[in-house]
C-alpha cells in the first residue's frame, strides 16, 4: 500500500534561477499555511506536487515535458493525489498542455501561481510578502530586481512568456535583502533578464549602479556578483561601483551572442562588433582583474563559415574567463522563426559548438593556471568526501569553478571566509590550502 505524506507539497524547479525564486517564494506561503514542502526531491512522496516550468529553448520544453509526463505516471500508479504546473512553458502553452496532459489538476502562468493557495483553499499571507523559503546554502541567496525583457532580439522567446521589463520597487528590494542578512545570508546573487535596464520602466533612467552601491551599504551583505547585463546602452557608472566598492565581486556576467556584425544585425542585438570590442576594453580598464562571463552562440540564420570563425578569433582575442554557448533553436512566435530559415544543419551547429568550447577550454585552463600561488578569498560552500568545496569572489555557485581544499585535519565552516592560497589549477576548478 503507497502512503503519501499528508499536508506535504513536493516543488520541482526546472531551467534558471528567476524560476527558483519564483518556487522559493511559492514554498514560503505553502509553509506559512502549515504544509511542509521539499524541492526537487530525489524520491517525492507528498500528496501533492508542483512543477515550475522552462520554456527558453526546445531542450529545456522537451526536459519539462518529460518532468510533468513522469508525475503523470506517478498520479496514476497512486504515488501522488494532485499534480500543478506552473512557469514559463505554461504561460505560454497553457491552452496546449490543457489539451494533451489533462491528467494536470491545473495549469499556472509565470506571474499567477499565488492562485494555487486559493484553489486548495488556503490563503495568501501578507505577512510574508516577499520571504522566501531559501534552496540554496543560507549564506547565500539569489535577488531578483526585475521581471520581463523590453529587449526583442530575434531568437528569444522569453518576452513572449515574461512580457515588458518590470523593475521591482528598490525599497522592497532593500527590505528582501535585510530580511535575508537576518537569516544568515552573506552573498547575493543579482539576477534579471536584463540587469542593466533596471529602473528605465521607472523613470528612463539606468539605476542599477545606484541600486548596487544601496545594497552594498546593507550590514552583514558581504558579496555581491551581478548576472546578465546586456552590451548595448551598457552603464559605465557600474563600473565604478564594481572597481570602488570591495562587496561588489570584480565579475560580470554579460551575454554577448556574437561579434560579426552580419550576425548580430539578423539577430537584432543593436550593438556593433566595435562597439562590443570598445566595451570589453573599457570594463577591463575600469575593473582591472575582472572576470568576464558570456554566453556566445552559434548556428544562427545564415552564419557563414566566415562568421563563426570571427567568433573563434574574438575569444580567443577577449579571452573570456567564464563562457558558456549554445546552438541556435528556433523558437515559435520569434522574429527568427517568422523571418529567417534556420539553414544550419544541426551537424555542423555540432561542430561549431564543439571547436568553440574547445578553444574555450584552453583560455580557461590558462587563466585557472595564473592562479597558482596566489592566495584568495574563499567561501566555504560545502563538504564532499575528502573536500571543503569554496568559491572565490570570481565564481558563480553552479556554472563557475569551485575551489577543492583537502579536508584532512580541518574543521572549516560551512559558509564562512577562508584566505586559501592556490595549490594546484585544473580546466574548471582549483585546489587549495587555508592559510593559517
Amino acid at each position: 500500500m503507497i502512503v503519501l505524506k499528508k499536508n506535504q507539497i513536493d516543488i520541482i524547479t526546472m531551467g534558471c534561477s528567476k524560476n527558483l525564486v519564483d518556487s522559493e517564494k511559492l514554498m514560503r506561503l505553502f509553509e506559512d499555511n502549515g504544509y511542509r514542502c521539499t524541492h526537487d526531491s530525489e524520491s517525492p512522496d507528498g500528496e501533492i506536487a508542483v512543477i515550475n516550468t522552462c520554456g527558453f529553448i526546445e531542450s529545456a520544453k522537451e526536459e519539462s515535458i518529460n518532468t510533468i509526463l513522469s508525475f503523470v505516471e506517478a498520479k496514476k500508479e497512486g504515488r501522488l493525489k494532485k499534480l500543478f504546473v506552473m512557469g514559463c512553458l505554461s504561460e505560454r502553452y497553457k491552452d496546449e498542455l490543457e489539451n494533451e496532459i489533462p491528467e494536470v489538476d491545473k495549469f499556472y502562468g509565470k506571474f499567477n501561481y499565488k492562485q494555487l493557495l486559493s484553489d486548495l483553499g488556503k490563503s495568501e499571507i501578507s505577512s510574508c510578502h516577499g520571504l522566501r523559503h531559501l534552496t540554496t546554502p543560507r549564506h547565500y541567496a539569489y535577488l531578483k530586481i526585475s521581471e520581463g525583457c523590453d529587449r526583442q532580439c530575434a531568437y528569444c522567446a522569453i518576452p513572449l512568456m515574461t512580457g515588458k521589463h518590470k523593475s521591482r520597487l528598490k525599497l522592497d528590494i532593500l527590505t528582501e535583502v535585510k530580511d535575508m542578512v537576518a537569516q544568515g545570508v552573506k552573498e547575493f546573487q543579482v539576477i534579471a533578464q536584463e540587469l542593466t535596464y533596471y529602473g528605465r520602466d521607472i523613470d528612463g533612467k539606468q539605476h542599477i549602479a545606484d541600486l548596487i552601491s544601496a545594497i552594498a551599504e546593507i550590514e552583514g551583505v558581504q558579496w555581491i556578483r551581478l548576472h546578465y547585463a546586456y552590451p548595448n546602452q551598457f552603464p559605465l557608472e557600474l563600473l565604478d561601483v564594481i572597481r570602488e566598492n570591495k562587496k561588489v565581486c570584480n565579475y560580470l556576467d554579460i551575454a554577448l551572442q556574437h561579434i560579426s556584425d552580419g550576425v548580430l544585425s539578423r539577430m537584432h542585438r543593436h550593438v556593433t562588433k566595435l562597439e562590443t570590442l570598445n566595451l570589453i576594453k573599457t570594463i577591463r580598464a575600469k575593473a582591472p582583474g575582472i572576470h568576464l562571463r558570456t554566453t556566445l552562440m552559434v548556428g544562427f540564420p545564415g552564419e557563414t563559415e566566415e562568421e563563426f570563425q570571427e567568433l573563434l578569433d574574438f575569444v580567443r582575442w577577449a579571452r573570456f574567463e567564464r563562457m558558456g554557448a549554445f546552438m541556435y533553436s528556433e523558437e515559435e512566435g520569434t522574429y527568427g522563426a517568422l523571418h529567417y530559415q534556420d539553414d544550419v544543419s544541426l551537424a555542423v551547429k555540432q561542430q561549431r559548438l564543439d571547436q568553440l568550447m574547445a578553444v574555450q577550454q584552453e583560455i580557461s585552463a590558462e587563466i585557472e593556471a595564473e592562479k597558482i600561488g596566489k592566495t584568495m578569498k574563499v567561501i566555504i560552500d560545502r563538504k564532499e568526501n575528502d573536500y571543503y568545496i569554496g568559491r572565490t569572489e570570481y565564481c558563480s555557485p553552479d556554472v563557475d569553478p569551485e575551489v577543492l581544499i583537502h579536508s584532512a585535519g580541518k574543521n572549516l565552516e560551512i559558509g564562512a571566509f577562508y584566505q586559501v592560497k592556490i595549490t594546484d589549477a585544473e580546466e574548471f576548478d582549483l585546489y587549495g590550502e587555508v592559510v593559517e
